[in-house]
């Protein structure tokens, strides 16, 4: 069982957080957590996470926008053996390629210039090959381990 933690950034001291949070970090059976921001902010709320010596799992973490990308965030993920959900694949009806704007501002005459979530157009060819590239080499590497490009 877990609940996600997304809030607070002083996760590995439960003195500095809420009732909830800390409720959430004690009793689930995997910590798991949501982080859009860049490498180095994923890798620091990572870190705050292990002390509690269970499985981790990143719920969301992909805004490419906001710096969170396949070519950043995912082979730390893979280095601290975190398990890695990509909230959009193909783009389509959910439409996870808009940017969090896009109830402000609409991309009714272009689409945007990054893509937010999605990996796939809807044919099935890559949004970005590379990314494409880098899920498949962490997907055959042992575990913990990122292969050198």
């Amino acid at each position: 069982m877990t609940s996600g933690v997304w809030h607070n950034e002083n996760w590995n001291d439960l003195a500095k957080l809420n009732a909830v949070e800390q409720t959430q970090l004690t009793q689930s059976d995997v910590i798991s957590f949501h982080d859009y921001g860049w490498p180095e902010s994923f890798e620091a709320r990572a870190k705050a996470l292990e002390v509690y010596g269970r499985p981790i799992l990143c719920t969301e973490y992909m805004a490419r926008g906001a710096g969170s990308t396949v070519d950043g965030t995912l082979p730390i993920g893979k280095r601290r053996n975190i398990a890695m959900f990509n909230w959009g694949l193909v783009d389509g009806k959910t439409q996870t390629r808009m940017p969090w704007d896009s109830w402000q501002r609409p991309y009714t005459l272009r689409p945007p210039t990054v893509w937010f979530h999605d990996l796939l157009h809807a044919d099935g060819t890559p949004y970005r090959a590379r990314e494409v590239a880098i899920i498949k080499a962490l997907s055959a590497a042992p575990k913990g381990v990122v292969p050198e490009e």
